[in-house]
């Protein structure tokens, strides 16, 4: 069959603005009497705040400032409402925005944000997730660092146990991953005269954007208009609210546009990154290969605030006993708050965790029953009619046919037909 696009090269229709160099990413927007934003962070992991003093900057001429007590509604989340806009009892984590300014040129805020005086109290802080479910651990929210929870129970994990004639437990750890994309972090702030306020922003979710600065600002929907500029690079590290809060409250507060670029550094302090996972892999086998039963556990680290990791930590759960048929399952999932940065949003959303061990672990359970990997794979992957742990039953499953057709390009002397 002759298709019109699939199949063909199609040209790209933002192209040629990219490389005459005529695409406006978030940097690039400029408006007229712009102020500069810059934003006060913590240098403390975890600490009490006794006093936010930014009279001294506001009296430096054109400078803006604002604390938390600016904040009409100091709190956003997700699932979890509990990140501050600008901290206000405590900081959680070294990165966590304390106050802000904007000012007429960049050299101006700098001058500002050396003047804000803040007085802290530190406080012991936690950075390992496993000691953080120690009864003595320092408390990063409430009574408990344990911020969600994920079972997922499939089959009859004991009885799987009896019916293995071989077990083998292996514990995997995944490291935090930063974005790194090319361009920071960019947002202008403006009010025109209807009283509408426009945000030009580098962001992957103009609309859930959009509401998070709504609860925010106390305003209505139809007075925030959203506007995502070119993105030079996301990976899921943009598709949540960073300064879009301060620089509408700065501009709200000086009557000017404001925009704020984050520094390199302040990509690796107050961005949020993929949360590194403690994954224990503990599968039963028959003789000849056949997977039994699997019972999987990951702690997640989530840094100070949950941000998406309790929907992140869900996916990875329904996805952690891999694509392989396996009667008896057993998955536990917990999510606990560290004083480490922010665990977000990031490409695969939490599978390329449990994907590089439950990977790792069938080569281990290849070699253990004496069998090439490639062939222990085939031997136990999903097909038609096959059930998820999560109960879905599968169908028009490929998986076998894309495996078989990857080796045999990979290794044309080897003929894996089934």
């Amino acid at each position: 069959m002759e298709f019109a696009v699939v199949g063909k090269r199609i040209p790209r229709h933002d192209a040629v603005s990219h490389v005459t160099g005529r695409t406006l990413y978030g940097v690039d927007i400029v408006r007229p009497r712009m102020l500069h934003a810059r934003i006060l962070r913590s240098p403390h992991a975890h600490a009490r705040i006794v006093a936010v003093d930014v009279s001294r900057a506001s009296r430096l001429p054109g400078v803006c400032a604002i604390t938390a007590a600016d904040v009409p509604c100091n709190r956003y989340g997700f699932t979890h409402v509990d990140q501050p806009v600008l901290a206000d009892d405590r900081v959680r984590h070294r990165g966590d925005a304390v106050a802000a300014v904007a000012a007429p040129t960049p050299e101006r805020a700098d001058e500002a944000l050396q003047a804000i005086k803040v007085e802290y109290e530190p406080l012991p802080a936690i950075f390992d997730p496993i000691a953080a479910l120690g009864p003595d651990a320092p408390r990063v929210h409430g009574d408990t660092n344990v911020a969600a929870r994920v079972n997922i129970r499939y089959g009859d994990i004991e009885r799987g146990w009896q019916e293995s004639h071989e077990i083998i437990e292996e514990t995997f750890r995944t490291q935090m991953v930063e974005h790194c994309h090319l361009e920071p972090h960019a947002a202008l702030a403006e009010l025109d005269s209807r009283g509408v306020l426009t945000v030009h922003a580098s962001v992957q979710r103009p609309f859930l954007i959009a509401a998070d600065l709504s609860k925010i600002l106390g305003l209505p929907m139809n007075r925030i208009r959203v506007i995502a500029a070119a993105v030079g690079g996301g990976f899921g590290g943009k598709n949540e609210i960073t300064m879009e809060p301060i620089v509408c409250l700065l501009a709200l507060k000086a009557g000017r546009p404001v925009k704020a670029v984050y520094s390199r550094e302040e990509e690796f302090q107050a961005t949020t990154v993929r949360h590194p996972y403690i994954i224990t892999c503990r599968t039963g086998l028959k003789r000849e290969g056949a997977l039994v039963a699997r019972q999987v556990s990951i702690l997640s680290d989530t840094g100070a605030y949950v941000s998406w990791g309790a929907w992140t930590l869900s996916k990875a759960s329904i996805h952690a006993a891999g694509p392989y048929n396996i009667p008896h399952v057993k998955t536990e999932g917990v999510l606990v708050y560290t004083n480490n940065c922010v665990g977000g949003a990031m490409r695969g959303f939490g599978v390329p965790q449990v994907a590089f061990a439950y990977e790792s672990h069938t080569d281990t359970l290849a070699e253990a029953v004496g069998l090439d990997p490639v062939e222990f794979r085939l031997k136990n992957m999903m097909k038609d009619g096959c059930v998820l742990p999560t109960g879905q039953v599968l169908d028009k499953v490929t998986l076998q046919q894309t495996v078989v057709r990857a080796v045999g390009l990979a290794r044309p002397e080897e003929d894996r037909t089934p």
